[in-house]
């Protein structure tokens, strides 16, 4: 597994071995990005090039990977949320489904499964209409089975990443 060193500590790319600041100023980020070196440095209370070279190597650590704005579905009229369970006819169908996923700016997510399903899709979209037509261009794509979807009707969580934690 490949490592860094980190202020005497161990940083290890999956799963990293962090102290408390790093993960406030992880969670720091998380709530805004736009949080300024000097406004992060202030609430850890480290210097401001200290908490410049602690974010540096998180991000070198591969922890922080991009850093995005979240736009809200509502206000662009996307305001159906579904679920969309896929089945393929055989597994050597998988590539061509997954370059037609790609391209369709509707699916936000597509994870790969074990179990009754090969995937599962969350859509948002602005209406059932418009899940019909993604429904009938995804039924087209060679090598489907078969599919189920489940619609939202409310969300009561919606966490962009994960939170780190304390080690246990």
């Amino acid at each position: 597994m490949a490592e860094r060193i980190f202020q005497n500590q161990t940083l290890s790319i999956q799963g990293g071995h962090m102290d408390s600041i790093d993960r406030q100023i992880i969670t720091i980020l998380q709530k805004n990005a736009r949080s300024s070196i000097s406004e992060i440095s202030s609430r850890v209370n480290l210097s401001i090039p200290a908490t410049s070279d602690r974010i540096r190597k998180i991000e070198a650590a591969g922890i922080i990977t991009q850093y995005t704005a979240i736009v809200n579905a509502a206000a662009l009229n996307m305001k159906l949320t579904a679920m969309m369970f896929v089945s393929l006819e055989k597994p050597h169908y998988s590539e061509h489904f997954v370059s037609f996923v790609n391209t369709q700016d509707e699916i936000l997510e597509c994870h790969y499964l074990a179990g009754d399903f090969d995937y599962l899709m969350k859509i948002v979209t602005e209406s059932t209409e418009s899940l019909e037509r993604l429904l009938t261009r995804i039924k087209s794509v060679p090598g489907i089975q078969k599919t189920q979807t489940i619609v939202t009707l409310c969300t009561v969580k919606n966490v962009h990443s994960v939170l780190p934690h304390e080690p246990e």
